[in-house]
Order: structure tokens, then C-alpha cells, then sequence
């Protein structure tokens, strides 16, 4: 079977967390960010995946050669999984494993066909920080710190739901963001353009999320406010994680200027929920 395990009993996945695993992975079952995790046994798990918080990511972790638990992967996400999904608009997954093995995993139960995406991971030591990177802002552009008041701003910023928005894609709650993350926005005329925050916790280590608005890239905004981030990370004693698919040549850009080095690469999946239909 596959069962949902409570918050409570997340360290019973403890013996998932890998060495050269995903962030996210660590930061859900310490509680530190949200998600579900559905398991092969309640008491003495050895497979199972967790759906993250900001819905669309599952990340497969554990024995990747639990044939049990990977016959029954098709037939659990029809009835299960793909209901709830469908309820917050979502057609498709991202499986991601939480270890190289998954990966041929995941094309034996989903099929070969699947379409694979590269994704980075990058991590800054104090010592490889090049601040004398960091640009000089355009006329009329500020970098300011992310903090309860610019989030309960009322009426000041004039697209204040963007900023909001992107914090909520990934903490449960502004409270819980301020409590635990850190971030930077770039201001324009009283708008926020560009952001550079905590978009996962897992101890010490920061991952980044950062995305500037249309009409304002080609700026360097996004290496403004990611030097903001990574200098109070550092001063913090904290380290930064970049996590970004190999394509997105901009955010890669941004890592390697900074000084970030690449530690990790691993495979996403994208698979249409439809695929289920099919197979049971």
C-alpha cells in the first residue's frame, strides 16, 4: 500500500535524506517547508515521495528498486493524487528523485518517452564570493529588504501582490517566511521589479528564488538583489543554494558571476497526469 504519513512522523523518513540529495527533501521532513509525504509502510518506510508545498513537485526518495511500491505508483496517483491536483488547476507532475537511481525508475513506471529537463545546483562558500561583481542600479531603481511592513503594505507599492504572491508560492505563510527566510526586492516608482529570496529552508543552507518583471530585465536587477541575499547569508554564516534548470542561461549566468560553484545535477520529469489514465 501507500499511505500519507502525519507532519508528526516525518522523521520516519529521516534515513531518505542522501548526500548528494535535493534541499527541498531535507526541508520537508525536518518540517521546515511545506509538503506531503506518502510512504510504502507507516511504521518502517523504505520507499516513498513527497509532494511539495508549492503543489506541482514530487520527489521520489528512497529504495528506487522497491518493485512493490513502484507497481502501485500509476494506480495511487489516478484516484489519489491526481483528484487533489485537478483541484488546483494542475494537467501535469515534476518527479524528481532524490537520487540518480530514480531515474531509471521513473521512465520504467511512467514510460521512456517522459520528457527529461537538466537542473543545476549551485552553492557559494564565503571565500569564492565575488562582490566586486555586483553592478551599480540604474537612475531611479533601490534595493530594499523584504520585511513584515513592505509586505503588509497597504496601497504604497503599487504591485505589492507580486511580491506577495511569489513569497506564498513557497512558505505557508508570510509569518513563517519572516520567521525563517530572507529577501531582497528591487523598487521602482513605488513598484517592486526584481526578487531574491529564501524560497526553501533546510538549516543553514538558503535556497534562492529570484525573478525580475518583464519590462525590467536586461537591468542586472536579478545580480543586484542576489548580491543583497548572498552577502546577509554570508554574514549570517549561512549558505546560499542556486537551484536552476541548465537552459535558463540568465539565472545560470547570475550563480557564476557571484562565485557560486556547481555542486549537484539531476534530472526533472514533466508527465501529464493523462499518462495514469492510460496505464490502469
Amino acid at each position: 500500500m501507500i499511505l500519507e504519513l502525519e507532519k508528526s512522523e516525518f522523521y520516519k523518513c529521516k534515513g531518505f535524506i542522501h548526500d548528494e540529495g535535493l534541499l527541498e527533501t531535507v526541508a520537508v521532513i525536518d518540517g521546515d517547508h511545506p509538503g506531503r509525504v506518502f510512504v510504502d509502510d507507516l511504521m518502517a518506510p523504505t520507499s516513498g515521495f513527497i509532494w511539495l508545498g508549492s503543489q506541482n513537485g514530487f520527489i521520489f526518495m528512497g529504495d528506487a528498486d522497491n518493485e512493490e511500491f513502484n507497481v502501485k505508483l500509476n494506480y495511487f496517483f489516478h484516484p489519489v493524487i491526481k483528484p487533489d491536483a485537478h483541484k488546483v488547476g494542475l494537467t501535469a507532475f515534476e518527479a524528481i528523485g532524490n537520487h540518480l537511481k530514480w531515474n531509471k525508475t521513473l521512465k520504467k513506471v511512467y514510460g521512456e518517452n517522459i520528457i527529461g529537463y537538466n537542473q543545476k545546483v549551485y552553492e557559494l562558500k564565503e571565500s569564492d564570493y565575488r562582490k566586486q561583481n555586483e553592478p551599480e542600479l540604474d537612475q531611479g531603481y533601490e534595493v530594499m529588504k523584504i520585511t513584515r511592513d513592505i509586505l503588509e503594505d497597504n496601497g504604497v507599492l503599487g504591485n505589492i501582490n507580486f511580491l506577495r504572491s511569489k513569497i506564498l508560492e513557497f512558505w505557508p505563510s508570510f509569518e513563517r517566511f519572516l520567521d525563517k527566510g530572507i529577501g531582497y526586492a528591487a523598487i521602482y516608482e513605488n513598484e517592486v521589479v526584481s526578487v531574491c529570496f529564501s524560497g526553501v529552508v533546510a538549516g543553514n543552507v538558503h535556497g534562492v528564488d529570484i525573478e525580475t518583471v518583464k519590462h525590467h530585465q536586461g537591468k542586472k536587477l536579478g545580480q543586484r538583489v542576489a548580491h543583497s541575499f548572498v552577502r546577509e547569508c554570508l554574514e549570517k554564516h549561512l549558505t546560499p543554494y542556486w537551484d536552476c534548470m541548465e537552459i535558463n542561461q540568465p539565472s545560470v549566468s547570475i550563480a557564476e558571476n557571484i562565485g557560486f560553484e556547481n555542486t549537484l545535477n539531476y534530472v526533472w520529469y514533466s508527465i501529464p497526469f493523462d499518462k495514469e489514465d492510460q496505464s490502469v
